[in-house]
């Protein structure tokens, strides 16, 4: 279990809650909730993280007991990072390959969803460890399409 203070208040988060948060690009999120799906937007300040959830804004920090050393947000883009699908739709380009080092807001893969291309974007810079799809794949929301550390 994680803890997030939101607004100063103590909020317990299970891991496997985290399947149903899908980044669309870096500082964007998809999240379902309560079987409706919406966009949050997070910056990460001096002071934690700020989000933005249907024109609400909210600080956070986040927790983790194995991160004793850690007292903010800031330790978020360290360790593996899947990059996932936010939505069902078919992998036109796969722009990176194992053991690519790549940077902040490059992109990774394109997927078309709803007549629509997107671009997965790396949300920090790193290396890619794995690429799980290719070209003409098709993936299901919340598949893992590339991992970064």
């Amino acid at each position: 279990m994680k803890q997030i203070l939101v607004n100063g208040r103590p909020v317990e988060v299970n891991p496997e809650d985290l399947d149903r948060v899908a980044q669309v690009e870096p500082g964007v999120y998809s999240v379902l909730l309560g079987g409706r799906t919406v966009e949050v937007r997070a910056l990460t300040t001096g002071q934690g993280l700020r989000l933005e959830l249907d024109g609400r804004r909210f600080t956070a920090e986040v927790y983790d007991p194995r991160d004793r050393g850690q007292k903010s947000a800031a330790a978020l883009g360290t360790g593996r990072q899947n990059i996932r699908a936010p939505m069902p739709g078919k992998v036109i380009r796969v722009l990176v390959r194992e053991g690519d080092a790549v940077e902040l807001g490059q992109g990774l893969v394109v997927v078309e969803a709803m007549k629509m291309q997107n671009e997965m974007k790396a949300v920090r810079g790193g290396q890619v460890v794995e690429v799980r799809v290719h070209n003409g794949d098709t993936v299901s929301a919340g598949d893992t399409l590339v991992v970064l550390s």
